[in-house]
This record gives C-alpha cells, structure tokens and sequence, in this order.
C-alpha cells in the first residue's frame, strides 16, 4: 500500500481566521471543514500534485494546485478575499463602534462592491435595487424624482450618510446617493429599524451608510467605463495620491451622460430623463502619532436633468408651450473625523453640506436653498466587561424656498432648526455568548422641544453558528412640511396648519437569527428577521382642496410589519447564491378605518446567481428582483386605469472577463423580460397644462367629451422604471 500524505494549514482573510471554510481537493473526494480558529487537517492524501479548493460564504473561492510529500505534513496558508457578504466585515452603523458583524448586538447588512458589480448601475441608489428589503421608488415619470423604501416605509423615513454623518434630509434623498463615486466606495452598511437613538432624526424606517475607502488601502488608481444600447455613458474614475510622508489622498471621479430621448410607450413623453452628471469627490487622510485617526472630505455635484414632451428644448423651460420638468442641482458636501490628543478616546465629527435646487414643473418654478451643520463628540471606552459609549450632538438646518408652503403675502422667510442632544449608551458582555445594549437620547428641538428616545438590544450567540438577536427602540423624524412636492406646486395655495404638528415618532421591535450549517460540498447561511413597528404623528398633507395645503397628524396610527429572509449558498465548486425575499403588511388606521397606503408591495424578493469558469477567467452573473402588487394613486372615482399594479420584475445577466494586470472586460442585458409599466401613465399626456380641462363650480374637475374620465394632467402614477431591455458594455482596470 503506498504512503499517504497529509496537509496542514490555516484560511485567513485580512488576518482574521475564517472558520467553517470548506477544504478539499478537485480532483478528489477528502473534504473537511475549518474549525473556529481557521485550521484545518487532512490525512490520507495520496501524493502528488492536487488542486486544492477552499470556499466560504463571503468569500472568492480559492484554487491552488499543491504538490503533497509521501511522507511527513506538508503545510499551507490559504489567504481568503472577501466578496459581497463577509461575516468577519468590521461594521459601524450598528452600535457607532467598529466591530465584526458577528459581534454587533444590533443586525447589519453589509454589501461590498463586488455585490454591486454584479448588476453594475451609475449609481448607488439604482444599485440598491437587488439589497433584499430596499427598494429605490421612482415618484414621478416625468422627472424621475425618487427615494429608498425600507421594509414598505418611504424614503423621508431612511436617513443616508456618507462615513456616519448625515448628508440628506427632506429635499435631498436621492441627490444623496446618486453620483458618489463607485470606485471610492469600500462598503455600504445597512441597518433596518429605527436608529435615532445614536443618529437622530430621520433614522425611522432604518439607515443606509456609504463608507468610502481610506486612502492607504486604496488602489493607486481604478478607472470604470460603461455605455448602454439606451446611448448612456457612466465613467468613474479613482486616484490615489500622496502629500509627503503623513498624507495621502484619494480622488474620485463620476460623470454619467444621457442625451438621447426615447419614447417607445408613444404617449409623447421622454420616457427617461435626459441628464449630465458630474460629482467629484476628494477624501484625505494624515497620519499621526499612537495611530489616531484624522481625516476630511468633500464632495461636489452638479446636475442638469430633465424630462418632458419630446420636442421639449430649454428655450421653453418655464413655459405654457412645450411641457418639461427641467432640474439644475448644485451640491457640496464636507465630512471630517479627528480624535483628540487625550489618553481617553474622544472622537470628533462634522459634516456641513449646501443644497441648491433650480427646479421647473411645467410653467410653476421651485427654488429652494438648504444647508445643514453637524458636529458631534463621542467618547468610547471599554471598562471591565463595558463598552460604554457618550456623545454630544448638534444640528442646524436652514431652509428657504420659493412655494405657498413657506411664502406670506408679503415676505418668503427662512426656516431655521437647531437640534442639540446627548446620548448614553452601554454594551455589556455579562456573560460567555451573551450581550446586552441600552441607550438613551435626549434632543430638544427648537420648534418641537424635548425628545427622549431609548434603545434596547439583546444578543445570544451559544457558538459560532448560531446568533440570536432582539432589538427594541424608537426612532422620530422632526418633519419639514416644505420639500419638493408636485402637488404642493400647482398653483398659489394658502397654508393651513390644523394644531400643533407633534414629531413624528415610532416604536420598532425586530428579532433577528442568524446560522451557519456547513454542509458536504456546500456552506449554507441563513439570515432571518420578524419586525414590527408602530408609528404615530404622521403628518400629512391635505390637498383636497385646490386653494389649501392643509397639514395635520394622523388622528391614529400605522403599522409596519413583516419578515424576511436572506440565504447566502456556497458550493465547493465556484457556485453562488444570494437570495432574499420580504413580506411586509403596511397600513394606516384613522377614526377605526384601515387603508393601506399607496406604492407599497406586500411581498418582494431578490437573487443573484453568480459562477465562475475558473480556467478562461470567465464570470456569470444572474440578478433579479420581484415585487408584489402595490396601489397606485388614481384621479378619481372615473379613472380607467387600474388601481393596483401587477406582479413585476426586473431580471440582469452579466458576462465578466479577466485579464493579466488588473484588466477586466464586462459586459449583458438589463431587464431580460423588457418590463415596463402600462402606457397610460400619465394621464392626459396630450393636454399637460391642462388648457382643455373644465371645472365645477367647486373646483372638481368636470366629465366632458373632450375629458370622459374627469383627468387632469398627472405624472405621478409610476411603479417602476420605463426603460426597457437594453445591452450593456464596460470595462474596468484596477492598479494596486
């Protein structure tokens, strides 16, 4: 009988070990799995040269031919790289502290850019898309104005940052996330459920954080170029830079182009907002003594978009002649991180950002100017078995525009906020595998007064394959009744305010349990979690009335609930699936009457398949979504159109090659099905100014010949995207 070999050896990924990590041979049947320190053994071997393999859920698969002695241990170190999904990912959305996910008592999502790679999009909120949970909600089929929707709640109700500080709110949501750079992005990190109780208003619904990459781990320089059949260009570019011996930087580089109009519904509307789009982004970093941390960035975007008839041109923007909605958008944002020079860890952040809007509806004009200060000052430090953190948080938010909301007769004042708070928060280990959190905040805010909101969460983890989580707390959002809103601009409206608007509050459980089942030839993780969220003050806009915007709270409350399910399945050959899918029950309960509030699906679902040809260096990728029926805002008891919209879908397929010297060619088709919503969704398209409309004499628009349906001109019955199937090219290059 001839001698056998043995291999010895450990899988690391960033010089962490990486448990359960399946081992084996190609070319053999010996298989094993990891153990929690990362080491594994095989025995019985037979020599000579074998390919090993090695994969892990978040991890690419590892392939290395490996020459196996007859006698003796022949030893390896397998180094893992992290893909869309790594369990050993350092987060910090969850608790404001840097840890593992495993080791965060609250639940976050973390997605890499090799996640969105597999869809690639000009983008992150388009990118968001295949993020179970998460949709992007276009609001308008003229101008493509939208927001991010998190488990059935709208987007006013996520709040978005770029490296933890706040970079949105009200006006700005989805200027927040277009345009940033995919090459600077080092993750983004998602957490469901209120978090006001560490970031403030807005946290509602959940919150979604950009971090970007830190300049020494960056590549020297990356450079990504993408067209579509549709005639659109994307171009993202990233730099890495050095001043002197204790500065480096990065540069960061977007422009998106669309300028070719399309209407293949025939209602004579562009189908797609023609835009140009620049951002640039700049993020430096010093090195200073004992490794404490000092950083600064700025970004600065531009846009000049528009939507309309198709033989719209500017010379009519503004006009009764041809119908456009034409959109100009200025923005610069700052952020900035420095720890103080003390022995105790005193961290002090800010971000300052200006928001200009030149907006036109038709004839009606939205001029609006905002800037938000924020600064804050934590203090972390570890105490026994307590990781006790503090801040001290301070907001401004100045407002102004042009509309009926904020205008008197004879003057347009500003708004101006201040929200100053403090927070306390404690993490104990009490005992092995278990976790407790409390926290509270305090904000008074100088139109709402005093705000108290708590927090509460519980992890149990008897081993490393199973982790259990309950989360309690409550989040508020202090409403700004004055934002972009297309029914707040048709025409000169009094502003009525019935009471006094309370903020607007929610109290949110959710249950989260995660597990690792390494199988045979396979790793298997499962991420489930139950929510419930109750909402109350919901304030409201009445515009039933064509001479008033009357705001008021709900005289009730709403309900979020639901579950959902992510499965992350690793095969030992280089096979992988990610799916999810999300049942949410949202709805409004007012003097005992339930309604279910519109654009909001009951269930959704997301995957991607992704498998690679190991020997051409030839990737496959398969992505898609599906949401279920949502009801759609009519115009009256005689709209034909349907009130409710089907069960859709959004599917993609990539083809990825890679060349020698970071070189790497792309290319597939998005929306295989070519689905589009109905081609009446906007009404009365041939009369958008709604010149051949008559009226009651109680403003209620009348049946006619001419109007049978009693419509007026209405963009806003939209569900999805009107951009069709369409090819796609690309081509990437990475130097280290």
């Amino acid at each position: 009988m001839l001698a056998q070999g043995r291999l010895k050896g450990t899988v690391t990924s960033d010089g962490k070990p990486v448990p359960f990590a399946s081992v084996g041979f190609k070319d053999l049947k010996t298989g094993i799995v990891t153990s929690e320190t990362g080491e594994f053994d095989l025995k019985n071997v037979p020599p000579g040269r074998h390919q090993l393999q090695v994969s892990a859920v978040g991890y690419v698969p590892y392939l290395q031919s490996i020459h196996i002695k007859s006698s003796g241990i022949t030893e390896t170190a397998v180094r893992l790289q992290a893909t869309a999904s790594s369990l050993n990912e350092v987060v910090v959305s969850g608790t404001l502290r840097p840890v593992t996910k495993m080791e965060s008592p609250v639940p976050v999502e973390v997605y890499s850019p090799v996640f969105f790679k597999k869809n690639p999009t000009p983008s992150i909120f388009d990118a968001l898309q295949n993020v179970n949970g998460v949709r992007p909600q276009l609001n308008c089929n003229v101008c493509n104005t939208g927001d991010i929707h998190i488990n059935g709640l709208e987007g006013p109700y996520t709040m978005v940052m770029i490296d933890g500080m706040p970079i949105v709110s009200a006006l700005s949501t989805v200027y927040g996330l277009s345009g940033i750079p995919n090459s600077l992005v080092e993750r983004v990190e998602i957490v469901k459920g209120p978090a006001s109780t560490l970031y403030g208003s807005e946290a509602v619904a959940g919150l979604i954080n950009i971090i970007t990459k830190t300049p020494s781990s960056a590549p020297l320089m990356t450079a990504d170029v993408m067209a579509t059949s549709w005639q659109e260009y994307n171009v993202d570019l990233g730099l890495r830079m050095n001043a002197g011996k204790k500065a480096q930087g990065l540069l960061g580089l977007n422009y998106y182009n669309y300028q070719q109009p399309e209407d293949k519904n025939g209602d004579g509307f562009t189908d797609v907002t023609l835009q140009h789009r620049i951002s640039v982004f700049n993020k430096w970093s010093f090195i200073r003594k004992h490794d404490r941390v000092a950083s600064i960035a700025a970004r600065y975007f531009y846009e000049d978009r528009w939507g309309g008839e198709m033989n719209w041109g500017k010379q009519w923007r503004g006009t009764d002649s041809v119908y456009g909605e034409s959109i100009y958008t200025s923005r610069v944002e700052v952020i900035g991180q420095y720890q103080l020079p003390t022995k105790e860890h005193f961290m002090l952040n800010g971000s300052f950002n200006y928001h200009d809007q030149n907006s036109v509806y038709g004839t009606t004009w939205f001029l609006a100017q905002q800037s938000i200060a924020f600064a804050q000052l934590t203090w972390d430090k570890e105490v026994g078995r307590h990781n006790l953190l503090a801040g001290l948080p301070f907001r401004y938010t100045y407002y102004d525009d042009n509309t009926a909301a904020t205008a008197s007769k004879d003057q347009n004042p500003p708004k101006r906020t201040f929200l100053p708070g403090v927070f306390f928060q404690d993490e104990f280990k009490f005992a092995p595998g278990h976790t407790l959190l409390m926290g509270m905040r305090y904000d008074h805010n100088s139109v709402h007064g005093n705000i108290l909101t708590p927090r509460f969460a519980y992890k149990w983890a008897p081993n490393y394959r199973n982790v259990l989580r309950l989360n309690a707390g409550t989040g508020y959002r202090v409403v700004s009744i004055f934002t972009e809103d297309h029914a707040a601009l048709t025409g000169a409206r009094e502003v009525v305010v019935n009471g006094e608007l309370k903020p607007e509050r929610s109290w949110n459980m959710n249950l989260n349990f995660t597990k690792k089942i390494p199988l045979n030839n396979a790793f298997l993780g499962l991420d489930a979690t139950a929510f419930y969220t109750y909402f109350s003050n919901k304030i409201f806009p009445d515009y039933s009335r064509p001479d008033t915007i009357s705001y008021e709270n709900l005289n009730g409350h709403a309900i979020s609930k639901g579950a959902s399910l992510n499965v992350d399945l690793m095969f030992n050959f280089p096979l992988k699936l990610i799916a999810g899918v999300t049942y949410v029950d949202v709805y409004e309960k007012e003097n005992g009457i339930k309604t279910r509030p519109m654009l909001s699906e009951r269930f959704s679902g997301t995957w991607s398949v992704s498998y690679t040809f190991t020997k051409p260096g030839i990737s496959v990728d398969y992505t898609g979504n599906l949401y279920g029926p949502m009801l759609l805002p009519l115009l009256g008891e005689h709209d034909p159109r349907p009130g409710e919209s089907p069960v859709w879908s959004i599917q993609n397929i990539q083809l990825t090659k890679k060349f020698a010297k970071g070189w790497e060619v792309y290319g597939g088709v998005k929306n295989l099905l070519n689905f589009t919503p109905p081609k009446n969704s906007i009404a009365r398209s041939h009369d958008p100014f709604d010149k051949l409309v008559e009226y009651n004499p109680d403003g209620s628009v009348m049946q006619t010949a001419e109007n049978p349906y009693a419509l007026t001109f209405d963009p806003s019955y939209v569900f999805a995207p009107n951009q069709g199937i369409r090819g796609f090219l690309g081509v990437r290059f990475t130097r280290q």
